[in-house]
């Protein structure tokens, strides 16, 4: 079904990798049909799911023309699945959402005027968690004012499911095949001189899984040190020292204080 409503806002293209999601889809999906601002595309690449997951997204793009779904062949990650999607962007500012999160109604609308007004390039928002079953786990991620690569480097202060990208300001977007790809990919931008503008607005609510990657802190500890090593080539010596400010970070999320990180990138 062609969507009708007229909104003359850009466009923003929504990047979505699915994997055996069919639990959560449905209600990701209503979460960016439930936008004030209409004026989107959601890219959905289905990463060979083993569930329904394919036949609920079919079902509901044939009633919204602004979803897509690109079901892939074979398993390719979901860095290469985002990156498929980004290809086949339209708009003028690309946004991340994962299949099991959430947004809230106004996401879109306050961030596309957050980074018209500033001209922005790279922008985030606060968020906040919810446990599998969608209640609140009282825990919010504040979003600093501005991060650039050396607040960075130390602090995973960037949820993806917040992250709004202005396409034409940047010469490429790519998710590294490396985890937390999220985070590789704003450490390459940033590198390159730009800086995250954080609207200090909880706007979207990230789904804690029991099984996911990022849950186990060994693993997630191990790929943050070897994104340090890998991507950044940083020596033993810097390597250790923004790990030590990664893990304190963590640290502190995990005791319930205000989180400064959290251990995000890739569920």
């Amino acid at each position: 079904m062609t969507y009708s409503k007229k909104d003359d806002r850009p466009l923003v293209s929504v990047i979505t990798p699915s994997y055996n999601c069919s639990s959560f889809i449905p209600e990701t999906i209503k979460t960016v049909q439930d936008q004030t601002y209409f004026n989107w595309e959601m890219i959905i690449v289905d990463d060979q799911s083993k569930d329904d997951s394919v036949s609920i997204i079919k079902s509901l793009a044939e009633h919204d023309s602004r979803i897509r779904l690109i079901p892939l062949s074979k398993n390719v990650g979901a860095a290469r699945a985002r990156n498929i999607a980004i290809k086949e962007a339209n708009g003028k500012y690309i946004a991340f959402l994962d299949s099991d999160d959430l947004w809230l109604p106004t996401k879109l609308e306050e961030q596309v005027a957050f980074m018209q007004k500033g001209n922005l390039a790279f922008s985030f928002t606060s968020y906040s968690l919810i446990d599998e079953e969608g209640k609140s786990l009282n825990i919010e991620v504040k979003a600093p004012k501005e991060v650039d690569y050396k607040h960075l480097i130390g602090n995973t202060t960037i949820g993806c499911l917040t992250v709004m990208l202005d396409k034409l300001q940047f010469k490429h977007i790519e998710m590294p095949d490396i985890q937390p790809e999220d985070t590789a990919l704003w450490l390459l931008l940033l590198r390159q001189g730009y800086k995250a503008h954080g609207l200090p607005k909880v706007l979207s609510k990230y789904r804690i899984v029991s099984n996911s990657t990022s849950r186990n802190k060994f693993k997630a500890a191990y790929r943050y040190w070897k994104l340090l090593r890998s991507q950044e080539k940083l020596n033993f010596v810097k390597a250790n020292f923004y790990f030590s400010k990664y893990a304190y970070n963590a640290y502190n999320k995990n005791r319930g204080s205000q989180p400064a990180s959290l251990l995000n990138g890739g569920k």
